[in-house]
C-alpha cells in the first residue's frame, strides 16, 4: 500500500482565473478513483482485487494511493490477462478488510470521481456495509455522464476512458491498473472542465447539473446574475418591455439565478421563460421568510405568467354561517362586518361545496337561499319531506329548537368537530361493511375537506387575534433572526448584529415595524398563504418567543386532532 505526494506540472491554468459563485472548481479537492475487480458485478459475489486513487484540487496533485487487494478467491483467467493482476500478486496484499479503511481516510473532505462512478462507488459502499463502516457522505461526479454531453461521437467513437484519454491527450495510457487508470481520468477530468469553462461553468454546482440541452442563447444571459449578491432574498426575471416574467427565492441570489442559465433545467416552462428574459432584479432580505413573504407579495402583485402557483391570493372562498333570524351555510368570496361565522378561506369552490355537503349530512338546518321573517309561512321544501331539513319555512319548528342546533353547528366550526367527523365515520363504516367502497370515500373525502378548512380557519384566527407577535431563531451562522408578526402579516424582519444588546435592537425593530391593522373576523391582515408561512416558521423547532401582545391559542378539542383523518382509506 502505497501514498505519495508526487506533484506534476499542472495541466488546468484554465480553472485558476475563475471567480465564481458557488464552490469555484479550484478550490474543490477531487479524489479521483479507479478499481480492478474479479468481474462486473457485486451482487454476483465479485471482489475488488486493486484500489488506485489520484487527488487533485486546483489542476495540481495533492498525493495518490494504491493498494493491491487479497479478494480471498481466485481471480478468472481471463480477468488476470485483462487486467495483469494474477492470483500471486495478491497473495500477500491486505484484505479488504484494512484497505478499505486507509482508502476511506485518503479520500476523506474530497469530492469523488469515477469513470463509470456507479460500478466504483457502488463496490465501494457495498464492501463498507459488509463491513459496518459508516460511509461518507461523498459528492460524486462521474466523467463518463459529463463526457456525453461535452465529447461528440465526430471526435470519439464511444466514450470509454480509453477513447477520451486520447481526445484530451492525457499523459497516462489506461492499462486496466487502477492507479494508471486513474490518473488518465484525471486529465479526462481536467480536459472536460477547460472546454466547459468556456461556457460559464466554473463552479462545482454547475458541473454537477450541466447538461448540454440547455441552449447556448440562455448560457449567454448568464452575467444576469453578475449584480446579484450573495444573500437571501427575491428575484424577478423581466422581459424586454419590463414584465414581470417569473418571481422565485433563494437563501443566495445569484447563485440560484445563474443555475438558470448553465444546470440542467428540466422545466420546459422555465427554459421557456429564460429564452425571453432580458434583465434580473434582485431584492436583498434579512431573512429566508422575509423572502418568502416578498416572493408572495410579488407574485399577487405581478401576477407573472410563469409562476403556476399563488398568483390570486384573492380567488377563495369562505364558508359562513349567517346571521339571520332562520341562520344557514352559505358560500362567499369574502369576509364582511356582519358578526356571522366563517370557516376557510378554501383554496377552491369544489373543496369549499364538499365541506358545506358534509355539514348538511349532520345539521338539518334549511339550504334555501330565500329570506325568512321570524313567523314564515310557505310550503315545505323536498329535503323537509325527506327530514333533511328542521323546516321554518312551514312553522315545523320553533326558534328556540332550531337556534340550539344552530349553536351546535357553530360549535362544530369554530371549536368542536366531533359531531360531523362521529357521524361521517359511522357512516363511511356501515358503507365499507356493505362493500358500498366508493361511496364511503366520498363521505371521506367530504370530511376531509371540512376537517382541513376548519383547521385552517382556528391556526390563522388564533395568530390573526394577536396584534403583535415578537419570535426570534438563532440560524445556521450562529445570529439571531427576529421577525415582528402583526394580526398575521410580517411587519419586519432583520438579525441581531453581533455584539449588539438584543433587547435594545428588537425594541428597536419592534418601533420600525410596520403599522398592520387588524382585518374583518378570522381574515388575517395579509394572504392565508402568508400567514400560514409564518406560522410554520413560528411552530419550527428553536423558535422562541420574545412578546406576544393578545392571546395565541387554538381549541384543545379544534379541528388540528382530526387531520390525520384526512389521509386514511375508508
Amino acid at each position: 500500500m502505497t501514498s505519495t505526494a508526487a506533484l506534476p506540472a499542472p495541466r488546468w491554468e484554465e480553472q485558476r482565473s475563475f471567480d465564481e459563485l458557488g464552490r469555484a472548481l479550484r478550490d474543490v479537492t477531487f479524489c479521483v478513483v479507479d478499481l480492478e475487480t474479479t468481474g462486473g458485478s457485486v451482487g454476483d459475489g465479485d471482489r475488488i482485487t486493486e484500489i488506485g486513487a489520484v487527488k487533485v484540487r486546483g489542476g495540481e496533485v495533492l498525493g495518490e494511493f494504491q493498494t493491491l487487494v487479497n479478494p480471498h478467491t481466485a481471480i478468472p483467467a481471463f480477468i488476470a490477462v485483462l487486467t495483469g493482476i494474477t492470483n500471486r500478486m495478491v497473495a500477500d496484499a491486505p484484505s479488504i478488510r484494512s484497505a478499505l479503511p486507509a482508502f476511506l481516510e485518503f479520500a476523506a473532505g474530497s469530492v469523488l470521481v469515477a469513470h463509470n462512478a456507479r460500478f466504483d462507488v457502488g463496490f465501494l459502499r457495498h464492501f463498507a456495509q459488509e463491513q459496518d463502516l459508516v460511509w461518507p457522505d461523498f459528492e460524486v461526479l462521474d466523467t463518463v455522464k459529463l463526457a456525453r454531453h461535452v465529447v461528440s461521437r465526430d471526435e470519439a467513437p464511444n466514450h470509454k476512458l480509453s477513447s477520451l484519454a486520447r481526445v484530451f491527450r492525457a499523459s497516462t495510457t489506461p492499462n486496466h491498473r487502477a492507479l494508471e487508470d486513474a490518473r488518465a481520468t484525471v486529465d479526462v477530468l481536467h480536459g472536460l472542465m477547460e472546454r466547459l469553462g468556456g461556457l460559464g461553468v466554473h463552479t462545482l454546482e454547475e458541473l454537477q447539473g450541466y447538461n448540454a440541452r440547455v441552449a447556448s442563447a440562455s448560457r449567454r444571459k448568464r452575467h444576469l446574475a453578475d449584480t446579484l449578491p450573495h444573500a437571501p432574498g427575491v428575484y424577478l426575471f423581466r422581459d424586454e418591455r419590463e414584465r414581470v416574467l417569473y418571481v422565485g427565492t433563494s437563501r443566495d441570489l445569484r447563485r440560484r439565478v445563474r443555475s438558470y442559465f448553465t444546470a440542467s433545467e428540466k422545466r420546459t416552462r422555465i427554459g421557456q421563460m429564460v429564452q425571453l428574459a432580458a434583465s434580473v432584479t434582485g431584492i436583498e432580505c434579512a431573512t429566508p421568510l422575509e423572502a418568502e413573504v416578498r416572493e408572495l407579495r410579488l407574485i399577487a402583485e405581478h401576477k407573472p405568467p410563469y409562476n403556476r402557483r399563488s398568483r390570486h391570493p384573492e380567488k377563495v372562498t369562505w364558508l359562513k354561517l349567517t346571521r339571520e333570524p332562520w341562520p344557514r351555510l352559505s358560500l362567499v368570496k369574502r369576509v364582511l362586518d356582519d358578526d356571522a361565522d366563517y370557516v376557510g378561506p378554501f383554496s377552491s369552490r369544489a373543496s369549499a361545496e364538499s365541506s358545506l355537503a358534509a355539514l348538511h349530512e349532520v345539521f338539518p338546518i334549511r339550504q334555501c337561499n330565500e329570506r325568512f321573517g321570524r313567523k314564515p309561512s310557505r310550503s315545505p321544501c323536498a329535503l323537509a319531506e325527506m327530514d333533511r331539513c328542521l323546516a321554518p319555512c312551514d312553522g315545523s319548528v320553533d326558534e328556540k329548537s332550531y337556534g340550539a342546533v344552530v349553536r351546535q353547528l357553530q360549535d362544530t366550526l369554530l371549536r368542536r368537530p366531533d359531531d360531523v367527523v362521529d357521524l361521517v365515520q359511522a357512516r363511511m363504516s356501515a358503507l365499507a361493511e356493505q362493500e358500498r367502497f366508493e361511496e364511503a370515500a366520498h363521505h371521506r373525502d367530504r370530511l376531509a375537506d371540512f376537517i382541513r378548512g376548519s383547521a385552517r380557519t382556528q391556526r390563522l384566527a388564533a395568530l390573526t387575534g394577536c396584534p403583535e407577535v415578537v419570535a426570534a431563531r438563532r440560524e445556521d451562522d450562529g445570529r439571531w433572526a427576529v421577525h415582528v408578526v402583526r394580526h398575521g402579516r410580517l411587519a419586519a424582519a432583520g438579525v441581531i448584529p453581533s455584539g449588539a444588546d438584543a433587547l435594545t435592537w428588537v425594541d428597536s425593530l419592534r418601533l420600525t415595524a410596520e403599522t398592520v391593522l387588524p382585518a374583518l373576523g378570522p381574515t388575517p391582515a395579509a394572504t392565508a398563504e402568508e400567514t400560514e408561512r409564518i406560522l410554520r416558521w413560528l411552530e419550527a423547532p428553536g423558535v422562541r418567543l420574545v412578546d406576544v401582545v393578545g392571546e395565541w391559542t387554538c381549541p384543545v378539542q379544534g379541528a388540528a386532532r382530526h387531520v390525520a383523518l384526512t389521509t386514511l382509506a375508508p
